[in-house]
């Protein structure tokens, strides 16, 4: 069974900087896309970082310049670099990967998300 694991979350001052990193279950790859989900309460889960196992990362306007999203094979994780922090990267932060099964289907894959806080 497939499973992501977050960790890194917690409280930093404005500027401050935090890495999150996801521990995933087999190897990552397996995983055509692994990446970041952020989500604020009342809002939908917006795409943070995305880093395929083919092609460039991708990230939202918000974070582009901050954010660093990389695949570590060795520890078999996808870590998610934040600098200059701000109060508005707040929330739960989740990773997901998305896998293509031999029929052609894709399947997305989500971790319990851990909470981001940004404030002095």
């Amino acid at each position: 069974q497939v499973q992501l694991v977050e960790s890194g979350g917690g409280l930093v001052q404005p500027g401050g900087s935090l890495r999150l990193s996801c521990a995933v279950s087999g190897s990552i790859f397996s995983f055509d896309v692994l990446g970041w989900y952020r989500q604020v309460p009342g809002n939908q889960r917006e795409l943070v970082a995305s880093a395929p196992r083919y092609g460039s990362r991708r990230y939202s306007d918000s974070v582009q310049g901050r954010f660093t999203a990389s695949r570590d094979a060795a520890k078999n994780t996808v870590d998610l670099q934040m600098n200059n922090l701000k109060p508005e990267d707040t929330g739960v932060y989740y990773c997901y990967g998305e896998q293509t099964m031999p029929t052609g289907s894709t399947v997305n894959y989500w971790g319990q998300g851990t909470q981001v806080t940004v404030s002095s």
